[in-house]
């Protein structure tokens, strides 16, 4: 398995993190400079308007006969993956390092960086008409379910990435670290058959966690494969699209997720990275090594001093305030409960 040196990712990251986009807020007018950007050395197109006539663009670069489909943001309010790409593509247009030309000779890839600018601009995971397209897949009932369909159509990648954040509810199975980065290879059906494509898929995401294991040990999860017969990976995978998921969770001390977004970087070079160096995907039995992905975290808890006991649990509800994102305190739980998981910490004085 070839895996990429974590002090090369990193001089990766130092040097070609896209500076232009911070925080967990990305929408449309953030990221249209950057894609303008790239017009020079990528082929930049837009592929449609959404409900509320916000541009969808996609970006391809690389010659290779390998393809692969990369989306962001089809959750308007999960921007940890939009900014991960533009570190991505700053890589790749930028670095003459060989693995990075091993890539562009090998791979094709196409890039639709945020699927949904109407959910991004008010921060929403849903569209401007309020459907979900991660469960539009079937009836495409949302433009911009539409769109992605038809990219699908037209590039038919050999391994597509969809690209998503996750709460900071979840915690890995069996440790008491957060998922910082979960992953999954979607099923085609009720019964989760290990279908060759999702072999294949597993097999991507082996060489993913294996890199992550020497970088977050522990802090990896594997989020559940029950089917989802609407759902936008397992249609695709259910399709002969290979499609790996990814979920950006919390990082300790990352609220806006700019720790995660580097771990996500180096996740997605890496599955990128595997695909344009082997052949053979086959190998899939250490995906099941990956702890499962599980809801035991909460975002503050308060605490009796000497009590395990009696404490009031609190999460975060991301709000946008005054055309800013604020996290308004909610609490969600008092009552008796054993030693809660927390990212932080308040003890009472009495």
């Amino acid at each position: 398995m070839s895996l990429l040196s974590v002090d090369l990712l990193d001089s990766f990251f130092k040097k070609e993190k896209e500076t232009a986009l911070f925080g967990r807020w990305i929408r449309l007018a953030d990221i249209t400079p950057v894609i303008l950007k790239h017009e020079k050395n990528t082929s930049v197109k837009q592929i449609g308007f959404s409900e509320q006539q916000r541009p969808i663009y996609s970006i391809q670069l690389g010659t290779g006969k390998k393809k692969i489909l990369i989306w962001s943001q089809m959750h308007g309010n999960e921007s940890t993956g939009t900014k991960v790409i533009f570190d991505l593509l700053n890589t790749l247009t930028q670095s003459e390092a060989p693995c990075i030309q091993q890539i562009l000779t090998t791979c094709t890839l196409q890039i639709i960086p945020m699927l949904n600018p109407d959910g991004a601009e008010v921060y929403t995971r849903v569209n401007s008409k309020k459907v979900d397209l991660n469960r539009d897949a079937v009836e495409r009932s949302a433009i911009e379910s539409r769109i992605l369909r038809n990219a699908l159509d037209t590039f038919q990648p050999d391994f597509s990435f969809n690209l998503h954040d996750q709460r900071t509810i979840f915690g890995v199975e069996g440790t008491t670290k957060p998922a910082t980065i979960s992953f999954l290879a979607p099923s085609e059906d009720v019964d989760r058959a290990l279908t060759a494509g999702r072999i294949q898929t597993m097999n991507i995401i082996v060489a993913m966690n294996n890199l992550l294991q020497q970088v977050i040990p522990n802090g990896v999860g594997r989020y559940t494969d029950e089917f989802y017969p609407t759902a936008t990976g397992d249609n695709f995978q259910k399709l002969g699209y290979n499609t790996v998921l990814i979920e950006a969770g919390h990082y300790p001390n990352d609220y806006e997720r700019e720790m995660t977004r580097k771990y996500h970087f180096f996740a997605l070079l890496q599955g990128i990275y595997h695909i344009a160096m082997n052949d053979d995907y086959t190998s899939y039995k250490r995906y099941f090594d990956i702890p499962n992905n599980v809801k035991n975290f909460y975002d503050v808890v308060h605490r009796y001093p000497n009590q395990t006991k009696n404490c009031v649990a609190y999460q975060y509800e991301e709000k946008i305030i005054k055309n800013k994102l604020v996290f308004d305190l909610q609490k969600v739980m008092e009552k008796q409960i054993e030693n809660p998981l927390s990212h932080n910490e308040i003890v009472f004085d009495s």
